[in-house]
């Protein structure tokens, strides 16, 4: 082993890499398909397969092919209050800036879950948006500006009514698609980070795009270096 390189094991690092892979295969992937991607023989694969079945993290169908497990949601899940935590002060003076009620979106698979909620502390009225709540990728702001990351980050919107971008600042817009009259505006969050997610807000009226898309923008910055840190 070259001096100064850790030590590391690689029976781990291939069951890391195997949920990688099946993270990344919607319609899973066979033991054949696992062996040519990590370049190794079908019996190893199996091995790998059986250890992370048992644990919960992997699953397999009648016909054999491999999927995550219900096991990953779980630790998932335990995440989230992390998350939330560093997100909080973020959340909070983004609503008070902004007025509107602001939110950390990440991506679980095909859905944008929202695992935290700040309301602004100072208006007549917002929009009530639950922590928890989820909604397809292809819907909505925060949806959008994950699902979208590359159209997002370049500016251009992809599809559907009531969403586009704002020039070349990578926000994304929409109107009335999760919920009637709201208008919301997100930014994926930079990498490099822990998860997939965006930070934005949304109203019940029309928000000026380009000062509220740039303090989102800022917060979701603001966000990522708090969560590398």
């Amino acid at each position: 082993m070259p001096a100064g390189r850790p030590e590391t094991s690689q029976t781990l690092d291939r069951g890391l890499r195997v949920l990688s892979l099946l993270a990344q295969a919607r319609d899973g992937l066979s033991i054949n398909d696992l062996a040519a991607s990590l370049g190794v023989s079908r019996t190893v694969v199996y091995r790998l397969l059986t250890t992370l079945e048992a644990h919960d993290l992997v699953r397999r169908d009648s016909e054999g092919m491999a999927r995550l497990g219900f096991g990953v949601a779980r630790l998932a899940g335990r995440v989230h209050p992390l998350l939330r935590r560093a997100a909080l002060p973020v959340l909070r003076r983004l609503a008070d800036d902004v007025g509107a009620t602001a939110h950390l979106t990440i991506a679980e698979g095909e859905e944008a879950v929202a695992v935290a909620v700040v309301e602004p502390s100072r208006t007549d009225y917002h929009v009530a948006y639950r922590e928890g709540a989820r909604h397809p990728l292809g819907r909505g702001a925060a949806g959008r500006a994950i699902g979208a990351a590359a159209e997002a980050n370049s500016g251009i919107a992809s599809g559907g009514s009531g969403e586009r971008a704002g020039g070349t600042v990578g926000y994304v817009v929409s109107h009335g698609e999760l919920q009637a009259g709201a208008w919301g505006i997100a930014a994926r969050l930079p990498s490099p980070v822990p998860v997939v997610g965006s930070v934005g807000v949304v109203a019940l009226s029309a928000l000026d795009e380009a000062v509220v898309g740039a303090r989102v923008i800022e917060a979701a910055a603001d966000l990522a270096r708090a969560l590398r840190a």
